[in-house]
């Protein structure tokens, strides 16, 4: 019996629950957007209204009324209704499938293979799905029906609002071929342009590509991109209970200014891993690589990731291993307007490893006694008494960023 994956994407979600708890926008152009007094005033979320205006995500408030000059800006989401409805959602899935896998709070994907014998074809599902959203929650869905996750996804990206877009392996070059290569989940405007270097501009463009060819250019990768578009991709849909176990704890932050520097990153760094460490303490976990996101002043993401030679639970230590991944990957073409670190591959702290004889192990030891000592005394005494001394006057960072609160549980 073939896969039955659905993806399941809530339209235009942040503006559609504005207006659904405000009705008298429902038919004006919406922008649900940041601050702008901490330079997080930008769009986050448009509904169709301002999009036929031009709106996109990531313009600032001032280019989105430029183009709009009627537009309604949300700029204190609601971002409480979000994760309610969000939830909501994810509930109703679940009567259906016990396979279902977030992505993101507006996106998941459902298997629904074995469901087909209690509630019909994946049709029927996707349909009776849109139905119960738009009914009970008075939100829309597109939903994607596919045989697997990358071509569901696809999908639901195809026909938007409130429609169902099936894909099948009989009509997959028909639908999915002709369509730029940036479609497929995965391929960012890097990939997309070294693709159109060798040529390669359609989905079908990469599926006749051979795989030795791909290979060579994004290594393991390249067979992944291959599989994406010959449809051999069949990952499967993870079950929504096993992704309650904490796989990976990541903060990030819009800075105020863009930066600039080598130093002016270290210290946003060293701030973000303040919290990190005190989570990875708190839930007794030891973390065994790290992860830095960079969103440059054009609203372009870069991710590198690297493993440690020996788990980490210190703060510093986790800020030094995250600088140094940047220093050696980060070109300096954009000035950075957003930093987001995380660290996976956690195990308990109790954990054996093994170790090599030339781990520091009695340094990395007092490193963390140390951070364990600050951090008793910001509990004791009062967040934040005490802190990196390079992180008292820093200016690129928000004044109303949310403080780490030692005394409470993570």
């Amino acid at each position: 019996m073939d896969r039955a994956i659905l993806h399941c994407d809530m339209n235009n979600f942040y503006a559609s629950v504005e207006c659904m708890l405000d009705p008298s926008i429902r038919n004006m152009p919406v922008a649900v957007c940041g601050s702008a007094e901490e330079r997080r005033g930008i769009v986050l979320a448009k509904n169709y209204f301002a999009k036929d205006f031009g709106v996109k995500t990531g313009d600032a408030i001032w280019q989105a009324k430029k183009k709009c000059p009627n537009l309604v800006v949300v700029d204190k989401p609601h971002f409480n209704e979000y994760s309610k409805y969000s939830r909501l959602a994810r509930n109703l899935y679940r009567e259906y499938t016990d396979l279902v896998e977030p992505m993101g709070m507006d996106e998941c994907w459902l298997d629904v293979t074995a469901s087909t014998r209690l509630f019909g074809k994946p049709q029927k599902i996707a349909d009776e799905l849109r139905e119960r959203v738009k009914k009970e929650f008075n939100l829309t869905i597109s939903v994607g029906v596919s045989f697997n996750k990358t071509f569901a996804k696809l999908g639901s990206d195809l026909k938007k609002p409130d429609a169902t877009t099936v894909i099948s392996r009989e009509n997959f070059k028909d639908v999915v071929w002709p369509l730029p290569v940036s479609s497929l989940i995965g391929i960012g405007r890097k990939t997309t342009e070294k693709l159109k270097q060798v040529f390669i501009y359609t989905v079908g463009d990469l599926a006749r590509t051979k795989e030795e060819r791909l290979k060579a250019l994004f290594g393991k990768n390249g067979i992944a991109l291959y599989n994406c578009a010959n449809g051999l991709e069949n990952e499967e849909v993870q079950k929504y209970e096993e992704l309650d176990e904490v796989k990976s704890i990541s903060h990030g932050i819009t800075t105020v200014k863009d930066l600039t520097t080598n130093d002016e990153v270290w210290k946003v760094m060293l701030e973000l891993t303040q919290e990190i460490g005190l989570k990875l303490r708190a839930k007794k976990l030891r973390a065994g690589g790290v992860s830095v996101s960079i969103r440059d002043n054009e609203l372009y993401w870069e991710q590198f990731q690297s493993k440690f030679k020996s788990s980490e639970q210190s703060s510093i230590n986790i800020a030094h291993m995250a600088f140094k991944l940047f220093k050696e990957r980060y070109n300096w073409d954009k000035k950075i307007r957003n930093v987001t670190v995380s660290v996976m591959y956690l195990t308990p702290e109790d954990a054996m490893e093994q170790t090599s004889i030339f781990d520091t192990l009695y340094q990395k030891d007092k490193v963390e006694k140390a951070e364990k000592v600050m951090e008793s005394l910001n509990i004791k005494y009062g967040s934040e008494i005490v802190k990196n001394a390079s992180l008292i006057s820093v200016d690129t960072l928000p004044k109303t960023r949310r403080k780490i609160k030692y005394n409470e549980e993570q």
